[in-house]
């Protein structure tokens, strides 16, 4: 263990940046009614705030000119009027742009952030809501340059979101926006990167936060169980339902519910759960009435969606519904300027939890940390903090980070190792051993009709590391196992 450890961090906690005053900055506020315009503007002078106003034709002028403004303001009077913002987004990518309008429906929301819209603000609107938003976007405009700033919304106990990079701060604030408007959300991205974290971002965020937030792992259980646990069942459904029992939609009644690993689901019940999404009715297991509650779904997978529907696994009418907004989730080697600040935050987390000192790490560790690509993302991260952590050993956590980067160049030299490229008898041993392996998965995934539960079982390996095996290898279901009458 290294005697001689670095500073890596200013200090023991982690910065959270603080709300700026509107006191500076430059603002450009632009629209079609004179009347709401000349009002924001002198509303926003009287901030303190330097503020030129113009009508929609002469902004997009301005813009492309050159006029670089800190935030703008677009104000919108029809539901296709967003010309503009396509203009002013095209001229000026990285400018924070804020859309109010009279109107504030999910199909408009969506179109106004997919145009590249940072927040949706509705008129008539709250004062006060319109100067957060303006301090928000001013704030991230003064912290560009800043390193060491980062977000930190705490959502339960132990739990909060964090993010320190341009990306995920672009996902923060459609997040912000997503919340406020009721419509399905499907988070796409790697195991561990963070996706039921958005998912209670969202829901924290909603005016249904006070209301119940559940998550149900849609490949953690068989058809059967899976569907009395979504919707419930009633006394004597079947062999020992001796008394009728609520389900989670129903549990959820104006709450959220993230259906994670929805890929997974079985394709029986991905009609059920299509009705719910359309009407948002289900009847319960054994029972005759229809029950109607008001949830909303966030669904999250860690599949290729496209090839899942490809291949007839999962229903393209379902993934419609569920895509009312989808948010790709980047993995953590595409964010690297995040890990300091996910160290520190685990440390600081992980050192609460099992009541030991944060652990220094020295500058060797910490350079390792920043050059290995975490095929786990933040849970790989999380784990290894705890056991460096826990066992306050550097050469072993150093060890084991080659360990993983040797694994890493061992399963790349699967697709096209041999004597040709030069990686010797060994090599294409290894070669010939992980063809071997694949096939082997693929037959007894295919000899099963592709449930992953049985097929591990047969492999005599984890659920998780047969997933993983099969990403690695990139194994889909064959056409000819696919699910019939979609």
């Amino acid at each position: 263990m290294s005697t001689k450890p670095s500073v890596m961090f200013r200090d023991s906690q982690l910065v959270t940046q603080k709300p700026a005053a509107l006191d500076s900055g430059q603002l450009l506020i632009t629209g079609c009614e004179p009347a709401v315009i000349g009002y924001l503007r002198d509303t926003f002078v009287r901030e303190g705030l330097q503020v030129t106003a113009l009508p929609e034709e002469q902004a997009v002028l301005r813009v492309r000119q050159g006029f670089t403004p800190d935030v703008i303001l677009l104000q919108v009077i029809g539901r296709d009027a967003l010309g503009a913002l396509s203009a002013l987004r095209e001229s000026r990518p990285n400018i924070p742009i804020i859309v109010v309008a009279s109107f504030h429906d999910a199909p408009f929301v969506v179109k106004a952030m997919k145009l590249g819209a940072t927040d949706c603000i509705r008129l008539p609107f709250d004062l006060e809501g319109l100067k957060a938003s303006v301090r928000r976007m001013l704030s991230l405009v003064d912290c560009v340059a800043e390193d060491d700033v980062t977000h930190e919304t705490p959502l339960c106990e132990n739990t909060s979101f964090v993010c320190a990079s341009k990306r995920m701060g672009e996902i923060r604030g459609q997040c912000s926006i997503l919340a406020r408007v009721d419509l399905p959300v499907l988070i796409l991205g790697e195991s561990g990167t963070g996706k039921e974290i958005i998912a209670q971002y969202i829901h924290k965020m909603s005016p249904r936060a006070h209301r119940t937030f559940l998550k149900v792992n849609c490949a953690a259980m068989p058809a059967d169980l899976l569907e009395s646990e979504l919707f419930g069942y009633e006394q004597g459904a079947f062999t020992g339902a001796v008394k009728a029992k609520p389900g989670k939609f129903e549990i959820c009644n104006m709450g959220t519910i993230l259906l994670d690993e929805i890929g997974e689901m079985p394709a029986p019940l991905q009609s059920k759960l299509l009705q719910v999404l359309q009407d948002g009715t289900f009847s319960r297991l054994g029972g005759r009435t229809s029950i109607k509650v008001d949830v909303r779904v966030i669904a999250a997978t860690n599949i290729n969606m496209n090839a899942a529907i490809a291949a007839k696994s999962f229903r393209e009418d379902l993934y419609y519904r569920l895509n009312g907004f989808s948010i790709q989730m980047p993995p953590l080697r595409e964010r690297k300027e995040e890990i300091p600040i996910m160290i520190r935050h685990f440390m600081r987390k992980l050192s609460g939890k099992y009541a030991r000192q944060p652990v220094t790490m020295s500058e060797t560790l910490f350079r390792a940390c920043m050059e290995h690509d975490w095929p786990g993302n933040l849970r790989e991260l999380e784990n290894f903090i705890k056991r460096f952590l826990v066992m306050g050993d550097e050469q072993l956590m150093l060890v084991g980070l080659r360990n993983a980067r040797g694994n890493r160049s061992f399963a790349a030299t699967q697709a096209s190792p041999g004597l040709e490229n030069g990686g010797g008898l060994k090599q294409v041993a290894r070669s010939a051993m992980g063809e071997a392996e694949m096939e082997a998965m693929r037959e007894v995934l295919d000899r099963n009709n592709w449930n992953r539960k049985q097929a591990a079982v047969e492999l005599q390996i984890s659920y998780k590391a047969l997933l993983y095996k099969i990403r690695q290898y990139g194994l889909v279901p064959a056409p000819k196992r696919a699910v019939a009458g979609y």
